[in-house]
């Protein structure tokens, strides 16, 4: 009877373990928290405004708040509600959660760079220094 208890006892350890590790060696408590604030450029810099990822609807859709002053770098940008990141790493601005505003890739080194429309070209890069108001 004490070794069943015990065999219990070792698979539900063995079982917490893998819980915490996902089976692959790493810790789910070292998983890295995604940026949420990004500073918005248009055209190198010529304009600046940020952006933040708020906390996530469903798979791949998040709450997004864009400051008022993004206007400057594309009219109605200030409209979206909602980030949506594709499996291919793109992420889409829309006011609906579904048609995009403004479409971005993964960019060369951090960040992101719009791709639709095709002008102006905006690149989308974490911070922590910008707040929505800004």
């Amino acid at each position: 009877m004490k070794a069943l208890s015990a065999l219990i006892a070792a698979t539900a350890l063995l079982g917490g373990v893998q819980l915490f590790h996902d089976g692959n060696g790493e810790s789910a408590a070292d998983e890295v928290t995604p940026p949420s604030s990004f500073r918005l450029v248009a055209n190198g810099d010529e304009a600046v405004c940020a952006v933040s990822r708020g906390a996530a609807i469903s798979d791949g859709l998040s709450l997004l708040t864009v400051a008022s002053t993004c206007r400057r770098l594309l009219p109605g940008i200030e409209r979206a509600k909602f980030w949506r990141e594709k499996q291919d790493g793109t992420v889409a601005f829309s006011a609906n959660g579904v048609d995009p505003i403004v479409t971005f890739a993964v960019a060369d080194g951090d960040g992101y760079e719009s791709y639709a429309p095709a002008t102006p070209l905006l690149s989308l890069a974490a911070t922590g220094d910008l707040r929505p108001g800004d």
